[in-house]
Parts: C-alpha cells; sequence; structure tokens
C-alpha cells in the first residue's frame, strides 16, 4: 500500500471513509426522502407530506449552534461513536410506533429526535474526516464519501422500498411492511456502530478545542469567526441559493412518480419507484459522485465551478419533460431519471468540496458545520412550501417553477472567489 494511502493515525481511509459516510447518510435519507415515501403509502396530503418532513431539517438547520460544544469537549472519534448507537435506538422506535393510532405524529417526533442525533453525528464525523486526512486526501476521497453516501442512498431508496411495496402486497398492511423496514434500518445502524468503535483511528489532533478561562467567549468566538471571514456574503450567498430549485423539487419528486396518470403523476407502484428512482437513479447519482470527486481532485475546484454548477441544475429540464409526456414505460422513466440524478451527484461535489475550503481553519469541525447547517436551512424553507405550491401549479407548472428557481445559483457561480490550487492532488 502507497504511504499516501495511509492517514495520520497509520490506518488507511478505505477502512473507515466508506462506511463512516454510509452510516451518515441512513438517518439523513430517512428523514429526507423514505419518510415521503412512506407517508405517501399511508395516505398522508402531499401538502402535509412536504410540510412536516421539510421540519426534519430543522436539526440539521440549527446544528451550527451546539456545533463548538462537540469541538470542546470530547473527541470527534467518541461523539461519533456514541451517536451512531442513538440513531440505531432511534430508528429502531420508528419502527414500533407505526401501528398507534397518532402514527403520523408520533413517528415524525421519533423521527425528529434521530434528526438531532444524526445532526451532532454529521459534525463529530465530518470533523473527523478532516482530521484524519490530509488536504489532498479530503480531494481524493471527497468522490469516495460521496459515493459511499449515495449507496447508503440507494439502500434506502430502492432494495428497502421494493422491500416495503412487496411487504405490503403479500401482507396486506403497509405499518407492518414499513415496521419491518425500520427493524433492518436499526440493524444496519447498529452494524455500524459495532465497526467504527473497533476501526476508526485515533488521529493524534482529535482532541479538544483549546479553552480559556471563558468558555462561553470560546463558544461565541466560533461563530464570529466564521461570520468575520471576507466575502462572507457572497459564502452565504452560494451556499444558501445552491439547492434552491432541487429543495422544492426533492419533496414532490415521490409523489409525482407514485401519483395516478389522471392526476398528473406517473402511476409507479412502489416497488417500480424503488427500481426506477432509487436503484437506478441513485446508482447514476454516484457514478457523477465518483467522476466529480475525481475532476476536481485532478483540475481543482475553481476550474470545474462552471461544468459542475450546470451539470446539478440543467437536468432539472427532465421533470419537465416528463410531467408533460407522462411516459408509462418503467424504462424510459429509469432512462430520464438516470440522467437527472448522474448531473446531480456530478455537480453536488462542487459544494462538498466549496464547504471544505471555506471551513480550513482553527474551527474547521464548527465552521463546516456552520456550512451544511446554512445549506441545511436553504432545503428546509422552501421545502416547507413546495407541496402548497405543486398542489396550486400542477405538476407541469411546478417543475418550470423549480427550474426557474435555479437562476439565483447561477448568479452567485459568477461571483464567488475560489483558490485556483485548492482541491488539486
Amino acid at each position: 500500500m502507497q504511504t499516501s494511502q495511509v492517514n495520520s493515525a497509520g490506518r488507511s481511509p478505505w477502512l473507515w471513509v466508506p462506511s463512516l459516510y454510509f452510516a451518515q447518510a441512513i438517518p439523513y435519507v430517512v428523514a429526507m426522502s423514505l419518510s415521503v415515501i412512506m407517508y405517501k403509502d399511508m395516505g398522508v396530503s402531499n401538502s402535509d407530506i412536504a410540510f412536516y418532513t421539510s421540519l426534519l431539517y430543522l436539526p440539521w438547520v440549527i446544528k451550527p449552534l451546539w456545533s463548538p460544544v462537540v469541538d470542546m469537549f470530547g473527541t470527534k472519534r467518541r461523539w461519533t461513536v456514541l451517536l451512531q448507537l442513538v440513531v440505531a435506538a432511534s430508528l429502531l422506535a420508528v419502527g414500533l410506533v407505526l401501528h398507534l393510532p397518532a402514527f403520523f405524529a408520533v413517528s415524525l417526533a421519533v423521527m425528529w429526535l434521530m434528526a438531532f442525533s444524526s445532526a451532532t453525528h454529521d459534525i463529530s464525523a465530518d470533523g473527523f474526516y478532516m482530521l484524519g486526512l490530509r488536504q489532498q486526501q479530503q480531494a481524493a476521497f471527497v468522490g469516495v464519501r460521496s459515493t459511499f453516501y449515495r449507496l447508503a442512498t440507494l439502500a434506502g431508496q430502492g432494495p428497502l422500498v421494493v422491500l416495503a411495496g412487496y411487504l405490503a402486497v403479500s401482507m396486506g398492511d403497509v405499518h407492518q411492511a414499513w415496521s419491518i423496514v425500520f427493524f433492518v434500518l436499526a440493524g444496519l445502524f447498529a452494524a455500524a456502530f459495532a465497526w467504527h468503535q473497533f476501526i476508526l483511528p485515533v488521529p493524534e489532533s482529535d482532541k479538544p478545542a483549546p479553552s480559556s478561562s471563558n468558555p462561553l467567549r470560546d463558544f461565541f468566538g466560533t461563530f464570529g469567526a466564521f461570520f468575520g471571514k471576507r466575502d462572507i456574503w457572497l459564502i452565504l450567498g452560494f451556499i444558501l441559493t445552491f439547492r434552491l430549485g432541487e429543495a422544492q423539487l426533492l419533496k414532490l419528486v415521490a409523489p409525482f412518480l407514485k401519483d395516478p396518470v389522471s392526476e398528473g403523476g406517473l402511476g409507479l407502484t412502489t416497488a417500480q419507484y424503488g427500481i426506477a428512482y432509487g436503484t437506478v437513479g441513485i446508482i447514476a447519482l454516484t457514478l457523477g459522485g465518483l467522476a466529480g470527486g475525481w475532476l476536481i481532485s485532478r483540475l481543482g475546484l475553481k476550474r470545474c465551478l462552471w461544468l459542475m454548477v450546470f451539470a446539478v441544475h440543467l437536468p432539472d429540464l427532465v421533470f419537465v419533460y416528463l410531467s408533460q409526456a407522462q411516459p408509462t414505460d418503467l424504462a424510459t422513466v429509469s432512462v430520464f431519471l438516470a440522467i437527472e440524478q448522474f448531473g446531480y451527484g456530478f455537480g453536488f461535489t462542487a459544494m462538498l468540496m466549496y464547504m471544505i475550503m471555506v471551513s480550513d481553519g482553527a474551527h474547521k469541525t464548527a465552521h463546516y458545520a456552520i456550512c451544511t447547517g446554512l445549506m441545511a436551512l436553504g432545503m428546509m424553507v422552501p421545502g416547507m412550501w413546495s407541496g402548497d405550491l405543486q398542489e396550486y401549479l400542477g405538476y407541469k407548472n411546478f417543475f418550470i417553477w423549480t427550474c426557474l428557481a435555479t437562476i439565483p445559483a447561477f448568479i452567485m457561480a459568477a461571483l464567488v472567489k475560489i483558490d485556483p490550487e485548492f482541491g488539486k492532488k
């Protein structure tokens, strides 16, 4: 094995980067996507699904508020491992409450607690990633972490959705079917906890941040250092607008694909959704993420930025076509979804590297958490109104609107400043 492939603790990143980001994705996929499909199967309205599942973004939005705590107390490794155990217990709890009469409210409450734990886990895991790898390795492995994050998405939206569809038909009980799916997810996360307890390295730099005699001053000083960065308004504008169109589109993809043709949808069954979007689409997303990480490591972020901004937004036109033509052939639908997802996976790599660049410095863990919190805010607020907007406009006009909503991202890409050498090997 080459020396460049071994991190500072003497353990290959291939042993822990893939599994760490596979685990990081599971609760996020549950909160943002799997819950949408599940509640759609259980007869919840599009507006309620979009509004209440968008609120699940809140822990990721406000996680910067407690990110300095993760920096100041304990190691990133300890936080990461313990929080994986908490998330496993939360997933188990969701499966146990789906048969209650008030399943919608209770399951949302449990998933909110899961999201809080997951958001905190993201802080520690992302911080651990930056401590355990050199900058050149961070660029090289950004495609790997993105790939395994997407593979978890594949597991969450592909085979598990197909399983839920199959069990719902064979058992005749959609609630029991989804309970089993959540038990499987809890088992996966428990396995991740056991693996990382054993395999995560112990970097020498993984220590609590130095504190003064005034911890409260240190806490607020972390935020002051971030918002005092040069060109902070450009940073905020780029992060907040980058996913403006996707934030609205994402919440309505599952309802659109599953709603009957007579209501403007494509009429896919739950199992067909799992194949077209959750399997074929996520494979394309994964390949796009790998390609994006490879290209940035060769050319640097600055030279790749415009290509990636176009790649992440222009394929949204696929949904304009699908809503207008309403093809019913599963293969045709799968091909168009694969195009859209490949572009998104390729282009989103630019945002990941941009946030790493912005976060570099003494408070990199907390500052990266602030970046991802801002990105989550840019997802949560537009997502909350997307259901009502879709019901008012109809699917055809709604998808045209989501394409127009990408324009601010292009404007900010023209203004944002990037180090020409950042990201290169």
